[in-house]
């Protein structure tokens, strides 16, 4: 029907392959992490946001997620970085 020329078939097929975003950008800034330690104090900084009504809970456990990961990724460098010195110091 969609192909025939239907407006709402059009509009179902539409909506199905291309659906609207159900969430909106969130204008939060988030503590500078440069190690992995510092998840702690941009974890503290959404959950002051949650509290001050300025964050959605949804959205708070959206960026934790986030934080989580950048979390992670920092502590494996941190990690290959230690394991490296450590090498270089049993080859000596």
């Amino acid at each position: 029907m969609a192909q025939g020329g239907d407006g709402p078939a059009l509009r179902l097929c539409i909506d199905r392959l291309a659906p609207p975003r159900r969430d909106r950008p969130v204008w939060f800034e988030l503590p500078k992490m440069s190690e992995s330690r510092d998840a702690v104090k941009a974890s503290a900084a959404i959950v002051e946001a949650v509290a001050a009504g300025e964050l959605t809970p949804v959205e708070a456990a959206e960026l934790s997620k986030v934080i989580d990961g950048y979390a992670r990724s920092l502590q494996t460098v941190e990690f290959e970085e230690r394991l490296s010195i450590l090498e270089k110091a049993i080859a000596k």
